[in-house]
Parts: C-alpha cells; structure tokens; sequence
C-alpha cells in the first residue's frame, strides 16, 4: 500500500508538471493567435541597426510553485525510501528540500526562451526596438525589414 501511494504521489507530481508545459505564450514573429489571424496590420519598413541576444521569461519571472511542490514530494519518496525507521524520516525531508530546489531551478528553466532584441531605423529616421522569440530567421545590421504592427504588438520580419 505503501507503494501505491507513492506511486500516486510521484504519477500526480509527472502529470501536473507535463500539463503546465502546455502553456506556452510564444512571442514568436512567426505565431499568431486566434483573435490575431485575419486582422489588419500597419506594415512600416526599415533597416536592422542592430541584434541582440535576450532570454524571454514566459512566466514572467514567477514560478507556479509547481516545480518545487512537485520535487519537494518526488525527493521526499525517493529520500524516504532510502533510510529505516528515523532514518527515512531524515532523509525524506533532506529529499524534499532537495527536490523542491531543483524542480524551482528546473521551472525557472524551463520558462526561458531565447530571444532577440532587434533594434530599427525606420524609413522615417525613428528608432524602434522589439523583443521577439528567437525562431531561426536570421537578421543582421543593414538587413531590410518589415514591422508589422496591431493592437499593440510589433513583430519584425523579412
């Protein structure tokens, strides 16, 4: 019975974090949303002035709680599986502190997409700068670009 309940444990922990993956903002120039699609955009040209590598936070820098919650319980099974008597009471909380850091760490992340910053002169002389998701299109300084532009996001493209 023991066992099962660990199980349990361990299998609900697995789940909830694989479900919280889903959720994924893209701030990608190449994703739009539902409401996005079939809208009008204001379409400006310009030229890259310059890149900039950036890691883009899509928790916005604050964890669910279920990366700790999650390795706090995996590492008080695994801990408490591993001493006797007192001993497993010891190592269970030694386990789940352990766990709780490392699945925080790992939720922090996995939150972190790379990103580049791109700053643009436009045609006009003003300098515009965007945040997007990195997503293999390469843009250099000097490179012409498009900023496409509506309801308050910009994303620049080739």
């Amino acid at each position: 019975m023991k066992t099962m309940s660990r199980f349990v444990v361990a299998a609900l922990v697995v789940s909830s974090l694989a479900m919280s993956g889903c959720a994924y903002n893209s701030s990608s120039a190449d994703v739009y949303t539902a409401s996005q699609a079939q809208r009008e955009e204001t379409v400006r040209m310009g030229t890259v002035d310059s890149v900039r590598a950036v890691k883009i936070s899509t928790n916005n820098g604050q964890p669910s709680g279920l990366g700790a919650i999650g390795g706090g319980a995996l590492g008080a099974v695994a801990g408490s599986a591993l001493g006797g008597g007192r001993g497993s009471i010891v190592t269970g909380i030694i386990g789940g502190l352990a766990g709780a850091i490392a699945g925080n760490s790992i939720e922090n992340g996995a939150a972190n997409r790379d990103g580049l910053e791109i700053t643009v002169r436009l045609d006009n002389g003003d300098l515009r700068a965007i945040t997007q998701s990195a997503t293999g299109e390469i843009f250099r300084a000097g490179d012409r670009v498009r900023l496409l532009s509506s309801g308050g996001v910009t994303r620049v493209t080739h």
